[in-house]
């Protein structure tokens, strides 16, 4: 049996694949390396993961998460999940490489992750050659769900934002300023706390300021992140994320200005990591799929 998740700052995706017929879906929080240390992720993947599955028939797990991007935050990952399946082969890599397997499968492109964070790289079918640091919620992440929500908060604190926007907002939030800087400044996972806005987006998107807001955000994604790398109006570009899929017909259009076409826009790579590893297994073992690795 094979597991593999999907993590962003928001939520852990889970597959576990008996065979091509036998894909069962699971959710938990995500788990973000930065934010969080083994213990926590064995704690909660032990109370929110394991009663729904067979832990003890699990022989391999692919884990792609925001943040495993070096050594020492995937082996924190690594040290969280061991124990609950301890005769396992455990590879962690980062969310962009999923992501990049997911769109691309085995051949070139650019490929783009935009949720609660964005980020991108250029992957030559097999490995990531190229990728523009994405800086995080503070700094970059341009796109994502955080950047977007922090546009809309300095807009509306800062009483610039149209005031039937602002009205909006303080009737659906009812927040005070201390509220919020203290939410950000103060509490944990702050990037979730930004992204909790684009409900607001979402049920304010034909409003002439919110789209702008939300077509602004895409071209400073495109001129920090996909237009850097190499002939990006030449290969595939793909997306992922809720921010592109929800948002895809804006993220299209900015693409289409700057001469970009979009060939891929998925809500989650999941169901493509789900096809990679299942076409890996049958390639490098000589057989198709089937429910023997369950047993």
């Amino acid at each position: 049996m094979i597991l593999i998740a999907d993590s962003g700052a928001t939520k852990t995706d889970w597959r576990q694949i008996y065979s091509r017929q036998d894909i069962r879906s699971f959710q938990t929080e995500g788990f973000n390396p930065f934010f969080v240390d083994s213990q926590y992720i064995r704690k909660e993947v032990d109370s929110e993961l394991v009663p729904f599955i067979d832990s003890r028939h699990v022989k391999e797990v692919f884990f792609y998460g925001a943040g495993c991007s070096a050594v020492e935050q995937c082996i924190l990952v690594e040290d969280g999940l061991k124990p609950i399946f301890p005769d396992a082969r455990i590879k962690v890599e980062n969310d962009l490489l999923g992501a990049a397997r997911a769109l691309c499968g085995h051949r070139e492109g650019i490929a783009c992750i935009l949720g609660t964070g964005s980020n991108s790289c250029f992957y030559d079918g097999k490995r990531i050659l190229e990728n523009v640091p994405s800086l995080g919620y503070i700094l970059g992440d341009e796109g994502s769900g955080a950047f977007i929500g922090k546009m809309l908060l300095k807009e509306v604190m800062s009483l610039s934002a149209p005031s039937d926007i602002r009205e909006l907002f303080s009737n659906k939030y009812n927040y005070s300023r201390v509220h919020i800087l203290t939410h950000l400044y103060q509490q944990e996972m702050p990037s979730r706390f930004l992204a909790s806005f684009m409900r607001f987006i979402t049920e304010n998107i034909t409003h002439p300021f919110i789209h702008d807001l939300v077509y602004s955000a895409f071209n400073e994604f495109f001129k920090t992140q996909v237009m850097k790398y190499p002939r990006y109006n030449e290969v595939p570009v793909c997306c992922t994320g809720s921010i592109a899929f929800y948002f895809s017909d804006i993220l299209k259009a900015v693409a289409m200005e700057k001469g970009i076409e979009i060939k891929k826009i998925t809500q989650s790579p999941v169901d493509g990591l789900i096809e990679y590893h299942l076409v890996e297994y049958e390639k490098f073992n000589s057989i198709k799929f089937s429910s023997d690795l369950g047993e």
